[in-house]
């Protein structure tokens, strides 16, 4: 799939692995972190302008609302940056969200569509069959002068998904499996293709998370076929016209791997790398880990999919003594879905604080910093030394589910093992 459609971009009848090719761009994506630093390389080159105002997408969602001078003298950078070139997908407080989930929402990005962005999970779109890669900003900023980037066309791995998961299994248990599997690096610059019939039992929710963690395999990208719920997620989103992409049937991958997400079961990451996975059966034969905070949010699970799970666990139920448990949902329209649902009262009654959408602790920015020694779990998509906090913190990465069951327990734990009163 991802050969194709960078063949079509490049304008070229076919390509193989290995080719370096020049690609025109639908869309470039940066946030308040890395747009400053192309934006300053736009300078250095004297780019009169950008190649499209309507091609660009700026998203400041790590550090907002401002959490000091530097990231506020960030954000006005971004900010007359885009006031100067009318850029038109510029998205201001009040209008945010983190950026791999409003992208999609605004319809975006779309099947076909090859789309850099300025941050590593950029990967999330290949769940809309697109191609999405991660880049610095210099390549930001020669994509927003230009409109076209180079790549090196990537091999494949071929993840065949059967069967149908079982409660409380979720696109995070999935990639964190699969990250086990074949480790932080067993997809090193290879687009990682998930097919069969196993993906009709995943929800779009579960496809943005799997996609998201390409990168955590090492994957250029991560990429699904469209089939009617993708399409119709596509027509309900955007007005933006679209192209399927099928791979053939003699295509050829690196590896094949089949997965029977029927016999998946609820995943924990332990630091201080995703590859570094438990099942939650084995967790209970552990003695318990304890923990001092829980995140539900982020580009990998804040979406209204995640919080109905969350609430699901946590409602009529309170957090542990001591615990901080701070939710997250990724945009705007989603804080007022959950609203709406009465997902945030169920959170604050059992005594978690519902924050403004933002990236904040997953880099650890803030709105979750972590002290020395402290515990967390967190759905989340890294847990390397001190990438929440202190450097002698630890972060286990879970799914909705698992968090909030390990929120109300005080220990890590399933919603179906280990303390059956939590559910």
């Amino acid at each position: 799939m991802t050969q194709k459609i960078l063949a079509a971009a490049a304008g070229l009848e076919r390509v193989e692995a290995g080719q370096l090719i020049e690609a025109n761009l639908d869309l470039v994506l940066g946030n308040d972190i890395t747009s400053p630093v192309a934006i300053k390389e736009m300078e250095k080159i004297q780019a009169k302008g950008v190649f499209d105002k309507d091609k660009i997408a700026l998203v400041p969602d790590h550090f907002v609302p401002n959490k000091d001078i530097k990231s506020a003298e960030h954000c006005k950078c971004v900010r007359e940056f885009a006031r100067r070139n009318e850029i038109t997908n510029y998205f201001e407080v009040g209008e945010m969200g983190i950026e791999h989930a409003l992208l999609p929402e605004k319809g975006l990005t779309v099947a076909g569509d090859v789309v850099i962005g300025a941050d590593s999970h950029t990967c999330t779109y290949g769940a809309l069959g697109a191609f999405s890669t991660g880049v610095g900003s210099t390549d930001m900023a020669a994509g927003m002068a230009t409109g076209k980037a180079w790549f090196k066309v990537p091999s494949a791995i071929r993840f065949v998904l059967t069967g149908k998961p079982a409660r409380w299994v979720s696109g995070k248990d999935v990639i964190l499996h699969i990250i086990g599997m074949i480790g932080v690096d067993g997809a090193l610059y290879k687009s990682m293709e998930f097919t069969g019939d196993g993906i009709a039992h995943l929800s779009m929710d579960d496809r943005f998370t799997i996609a998201n963690m390409a990168i955590e395999a090492g994957g250029k990208n991560g990429i699904f076929p469209v089939d009617s719920l993708a399409e119709e997620y596509i027509k309900a989103h955007s007005r933006k016209p679209y192209k399927i992409y099928e791979a053939d049937s003699d295509a050829v991958y690196d590896e094949e791997y089949t997965i029977d997400l029927s016999t998946l079961r609820p995943t924990v990451a332990f630091p201080h790398l995703p590859e570094n996975t438990h099942t939650i059966d084995e967790i209970g034969q552990m003695e318990a880990i304890a923990v001092d905070q829980v995140v539900i949010g982020s580009c990998t699970n804040g979406r209204l999919e995640d919080l109905r799970t969350a609430a699901e666990v946590l409602r009529d139920r309170h957090v542990a003594p001591g615990m901080r448990c701070i939710v997250i949902p990724a945009t705007q329209a989603i804080y007022l879905q959950a609203m709406e649902e009465g997902l945030l009262k169920t959170f604050v009654q059992a005594g978690c604080v519902v924050s403004t959408p933002t990236c904040g602790p997953c880099l650890g920015g803030y709105m979750g910093i972590l002290a020395e020694g402290e515990r967390c779990v967190s759905t989340t998509n890294r847990n390397f030394v001190g990438r929440m906090g202190h450097v002698s913190s630890e972060i286990y990465l879970a799914s909705p589910a698992v968090a909030a069951a390990s929120a109300v327990a005080g220990v890590i734990c399933g919603p179906e093992h280990n303390v059956k009163q939590v559910l």
